[in-house]
């Protein structure tokens, strides 16, 4: 090796190392403000709720089930549910989203990614410095503990130590040993948020939703007040409920869009093409109201 073939591969290892000392950053930027782009889609399921008895899509199991019938809407009247949060494997679900980094200001590595969502002003924090997740008995929230890691240009994120939440706002059940999978996608100023649930008390198999943002050059979030007010007088203690085959309002779904009920019930069954032959005889006619 001739002295400038030398120098050139010395030159080559300096540079090496000297790139090497430095922190890794991000593949693609997140930070901003970013609008809700799908509450046109399954508008009803994403504002105003859901119906009653729709469980389609939902791969839910016979406890699951068995919860959701139980549930009664008049819930949400109780003071102690009215500024209950989303938790954050359900709150992308509307309404716009603020992400932004924490730097260690000294060796300009990447802590953590922080997200804020306008419904209830809820806080979550992506560790992105490679801590491990608590062991089992540590506690749980709404926003559960999350880690993150890059995927080329995706962030993965993974979720552990939920309080129970919910996957649909009427009655459907999330348990508190789930484990959700996130990827966070940016196409320019487009971000799509896919959420992968792993629930091995209420699913029989993985429940995915994803949702699309835009970017948002000016983007503000208001803040969001909740106080919890004494809607509907009940005597002490009294829960809304409904014991199990009593509650008929879940077969409204059914007959005003003529499903039957098997498939409005739900089951992973009932999220293939296969299915769809069983599902061509209804059980009610439709009626529109």
């Amino acid at each position: 090796m001739n002295y400038v073939h030398r120098t050139a591969t010395v030159a080559a290892l300096l540079l090496w190392t000297i790139l090497g000392a430095f922190p890794a950053f991000a593949q693609i930027n997140l930070s901003g403000v970013w609008r809700n782009y799908t509450t046109n889609e399954d508008e009803p399921d994403r504002l105003l709720g859901p119906e009653l008895g729709d469980y389609t899509g939902i791969p839910l199991n016979a406890a699951a089930r068995m919860r959701a019938e139980a549930w009664d809407a008049s819930l949400i009247t109780l003071p102690e549910y009215q500024c209950r949060v989303h938790p954050s494997d359900y709150a992308p679900s509307f309404a716009d989203i603020r992400i932004w980094e924490e730097i260690d200001k000294d060796t300009q590595t990447l802590i953590a990614f922080h997200l804020h969502h306008f419904a209830w002003g809820t806080e979550r924090t992506i560790w992105m410095d490679g801590r491990p997740h608590p062991p089992d008995y540590a506690l749980h929230s709404s926003m559960g503990f999350s880690t993150g890691k890059w995927d080329g240009d995706i962030l993965t994120v993974t979720t552990t130590h939920f309080k129970e939440g919910w996957i649909r706002r009427n009655g459907v059940p999330r348990s508190d040993r789930a484990v959700v999978t996130e990827h966070f996608i940016r196409h320019g100023d487009a971000l799509t948020w896919v959420t992968a649930i792993h629930d091995p008390v209420y699913l029989t198999e993985t429940m995915v939703r994803s949702r699309d943002y835009v970017f948002n050059v000016a983007g503000q979030i208001a803040p969001y007040p909740c106080e919890s007010v004494e809607e509907v007088i009940r005597p002490k203690g009294v829960i809304p409920h409904h014991l199990p085959g009593t509650n008929t309002f879940i077969k409204e779904y059914q007959e005003r869009h003529g499903i039957a009920a098997e498939g409005a019930l739900g089951g992973a069954q009932t999220l293939y093409p296969e299915y769809r032959p069983k599902a061509v005889a209804a059980q009610f006619p439709p009626t529109r109201k």
